[in-house]
């Protein structure tokens, strides 16, 4: 699951060693995201591993439970109503227009004919 969010960029998998552990892989490209959500949601979050070799270049894991109790944490603190304004608040200018980037690349799914066949079910 890829979360986007006031505080970071993550993607939230489940690796083999995960199911042995309990636990799930929280991936970020860069480490400060990784260290404000330990900081500000999830102090659980284990030690930070870095590999340049990577598609993530940063990843540590957590207990299933405690990132659930994370994920409505972030949930219950929204209290912004522009969520690109609250990233420039959080991260700066230059973080919330990577991300209005990927808003405008996703906004395409919801104009671009080539992919109203993935739409079905929609309301007009």
């Amino acid at each position: 699951m890829w979360l986007i969010t006031p505080i970071g960029f993550f993607s939230i998998v489940r690796k083999p060693h995960d199911d042995v552990q309990g636990t799930l892989t929280i991936r970020a490209r860069v480490i400060s995201d990784l260290d404000a959500l330990r900081a500000h949601y999830l102090p659980e979050l284990g030690k930070v591993s870095a590999s340049r070799h990577s598609d993530y270049r940063f990843r540590a894991s957590a207990p299933r439970n405690a990132v659930m109790h994370a994920m409505a944490m972030l949930v219950e603190g929204i209290d912004y109503d522009n969520f690109k304004n609250e990233v420039a608040r959080q991260q700066g200018s230059e973080r919330a227009h990577l991300y209005h980037d990927v808003w405008s690349d996703l906004y395409k799914l919801q104009c671009d004919p080539v992919y109203e066949g993935h739409l079905q079910g929609a309301v007009a």
